[in-house]
């Protein structure tokens, strides 16, 4: 690497509009066969002169965020005058009693022994870049906390570090907060539990709820179209239900055994949400889902309600305000419709978000127990009310444990004890587990492909992921063999997509990517043989 590209955190506040540091393909992690072939590596598209005139694009190659440029210095001031007012706040039990004390912790205490420096996948897969070190980030907050919060002095700053307060450095900053997958791999692994990911997680607050300023996927596009229309993908009730009749019927027609999707049923046992993007992008899991459930005598159904048929809750990435009116609505319609329980389908962030975060925000009547589906499909499966034939599945599989779910949630085993029972050829990546890497396309990276932020992703954030996909179908990368991939987790499907398609995986070499329900399908005796089609998609 160059000098520039190992800055010190005091570099942030250079004055200048130079990116503090490049990303070089030949500094980046090597990949093992077949992509250690350099033809089949991409080059990094350079951003555009119209981006990197319009938007404050001075981290390094990429631009996740597209802040315009302030047109004045006054305009300036203004921005930093907020974001010091928010950083405040951040640090008071009344702005933010949520997590005030794992912060706090996190800013008081850092042994410095880089623990989770070797643990960050990104930091690693970048050729080990000093900006996306964890501890980078941190300590630029932690003098910030010492010199604007805790209104520290001079012996302050020699012993927690001085830093110039100013617009260059909330533009970088804002960008900084989304070179971090929050993944909390590096909280995992650190001997006094130092939670980077909750600084960077912080940080996008800070920016969203006082400067207006947070990623357009996951803000406009994402939590506040949801709470407009009902869902993310723009869907409404009616659409949602046209679009679930229309599976129900390809699912009949493809497994031979009806299928119909219940819909607003009071007093039912579960009702399921879905993230809705697996409606549009990936219906033959809704489809399994539904067939799964019928079969297996559950009493269920999906709302109609506002969002209540929309699991996703984007505010759990950027925004505790739009976190809390997300979750809210999701109770208010399993409450109208006296639901036993709320089942979350394969959607990572929406299990952390209704599961354990929602915890600090519902009380009395509005704790509605909830619950994974991977657990009630394991009990269902275990239980023998399907009839399964393990041979139907007997091709490469491998299992992605997606962060919010398994390192966040400790939900480890039940997909595992799914596959055994299913999967005669069942392959683990290592590691696995709560050890897992992430997809890459955590904290809404995986609907964030502005600019040139795809490659950025694709080619750093999800880099180790896919070394732990090669190594797991080492011995069968030849195109004949058809390999599955299953990863019970939208947003990670929406990655593993992008990734395999990029790379030329598939066509190349026979890795196909889908859901947890789809396998199960796909090995029940009493349904036509073939439920998993084996065509990109």
């Amino acid at each position: 690497m160059k000098d520039r590209d190992t800055p010190d955190p005091g570099s942030m506040s250079r004055p200048d509009r130079i990116p503090l540091t490049h990303v070089d393909g030949a500094d980046l992690m090597g990949l093992r066969a077949p992509l250690d072939d350099p033809a089949r590596e991409h080059p990094f598209r350079p951003l555009s002169e119209q981006a990197t005139s319009r938007y404050a694009c001075i981290l390094d190659d990429t631009c996740a965020v597209s802040v315009p440029n302030p047109a004045t210095q006054k305009e300036e001031a203004a921005l930093v005058g907020a974001f010091l007012s928010g950083l405040d706040k951040l640090f008071t039990r009344e702005n933010n009693w949520t997590f005030l004390q794992p912060l706090l912790l996190s800013m008081e205490h850092c042994a410095r022994c880089q623990t989770c420096a070797s643990s960050c996948h990104i930091f690693e897969a970048s050729g080990r870049n000093e900006v996306y070190r964890p501890t980078y980030r941190s300590d630029i907050v932690r003098r910030l906390y010492f010199k604007c919060v805790r209104r520290g002095g001079m012996l302050s700053a020699w012993r927690h570090g001085d830093i110039d307060v100013n617009w260059p450095l909330v533009a970088r900053l804002i960008e900084l907060a989304y070179r971090c997958n929050l993944c909390r791999r590096c909280a995992q692994t650190c001997p006094i539990g130092v939670d980077n990911g909750l600084i960077a997680h912080e940080l996008r607050k800070v920016f969203s709820q006082e400067m207006g300023i947070a990623p357009r996927e996951i803000h406009d596009n994402g939590s506040m179209l949801q709470l407009k229309v009902g869902s993310s993908t723009g869907m409404s009730a009616a659409v949602v239900k046209d679009n679930v009749r229309f599976i129900d019927e390809e699912t009949t027609e493809r497994t031979g055994i009806t299928v119909e999707t219940p819909w607003d049923v009071e007093g039912a046992d579960v009702l399921l949400i879905h993230n809705a993007g697996e409606i549009l992008a990936w219906p033959e899991s809704v489809g399994a889902f539904s067939l799964i459930l019928n079969a297996a005598g559950i009493s269920w159904t999906m709302s109609s309600d506002l969002a209540g048929y929309d699991s996703i809750n984007y505010g759990l990435w950027y925004d505790d305000a739009q976190f809390a009116r997300v979750a809210l609505k999701h109770i208010e319609a399993a409450r109208r419709l006296k639901a036993g329980r709320i089942v979350l389908g394969e959607c990572g962030h929406a299990h952390k978000a209704l599961s354990v975060v929602a915890d600090r925000l519902l009380a009395g009547d509005d704790n509605i127990p909830r619950e994974s589906a991977l657990t009630l499909l394991r009990d269902i499966v275990l239980s023998g009310r399907l009839r399964l034939d393990p041979t139907r599945n007997s091709f490469p599989v491998t299992l992605h444990d997606p962060c919010n779910m398994v390192r966040l949630m400790g939900i480890v085993e039940p997909q595992r004890e799914i596959v055994r029972a299913i999967c005669p050829q069942f392959r683990e990546m290592a590691p696995h587990g709560v050890d897992n890497y992430c997809c890459g396309g955590g904290s809404g990276f995986a609907i964030m492909s502005g600019h040139n932020f795809a490659d950025w992703r694709l080619q750093v954030a999800g880099r180790k992921k896919l070394d732990q996909v090669l190594g797991a179908f080492a011995d069968c990368l030849e195109p004949s063999t058809r390999k599955y991939l299953c990863a019970p987790c939208s947003n990670c499907k929406g990655q593993f997509r992008d990734m395999l398609a990029y790379y030329g995986l598939w066509e190349q070499n026979g890795i196909l990517y889908g859901g947890l329900a789809e396998l199960i399908v796909n090995a029940m005796a009493d349904v036509r043989p073939g439920y998993i089609e084996w065509e990109w998609h």
